[in-house]
């Protein structure tokens, strides 16, 4: 079925740009940079600044920090795919059902808003306490793990509140609701 606005009420215009394409698409690559070209070790040095020079292996001296690093890339792209594969099924599924749609997809945004803000919290919890608030000096992974996250927590906001959309489930009294269907 081809998609189009209609069969997708529930995500449209910047809410399917963002939730559909780029940030699937931001979520994943992390995973590819870890798994290939620059690396583990690359991405590891990054996720606090520091005036060290980068690592010039691709791999952790120390074995369960590799692991680890490895297992957060996997964590990454298995982000990256939920959103992007179950947010495709839910349109092509349901192409005539915006409230099932919207109850699903709530219910995706939902989970990931939660995992935003404890991602944010744990992000500038680990921060050395100099660089916690000295936004100016944070490196790209920083702002990636805080900055475009708190963009995503507000624009997954934005979306709950119904801000530049129809609602079909959010917002809505359920007798409402079932009115319309």
């Amino acid at each position: 079925m081809a998609a189009n606005t209609e069969s997708f009420p529930a995500l449209t215009g910047f809410y399917r740009f963002l939730f559909l394409y780029l940030e699937p698409a931001l979520t994943a690559l992390p995973c590819l940079l870890i798994w290939t070209l620059p690396g583990a070790a690359w991405f590891h040095h990054g996720l606090i600044q520091d005036d060290r020079p980068s690592p010039s292996s691709t791999i952790i001296p120390d074995a369960r920090t590799h692991m680890a690093i490895l297992q957060l890339g996997n964590c990454y792209l298995l982000l990256g795919m939920l959103s992007s594969l179950v947010f495709r099924a839910v349109r092509d599924a349901l192409p005539g059902n915006p409230v099932a749609q919207e109850r699903i997809i709530g219910a995706s945004l939902f989970a990931m808003a939660v995992a935003d803000l404890t991602h944010i919290i744990a992000t500038l919890v680990g921060l050395p306490s100099d660089l916690r608030y000295a936004v100016g000096h944070w490196n790209a992974t920083t702002h990636g793990n805080v900055t475009f996250v708190v963009f995503l927590l507000v624009s997954r906001t934005a979306w709950f509140l119904g801000i530049g959309r129809k609602s079909y489930w959010f917002c809505k009294s359920k007798a409402t609701v079932r009115k319309d269907d």
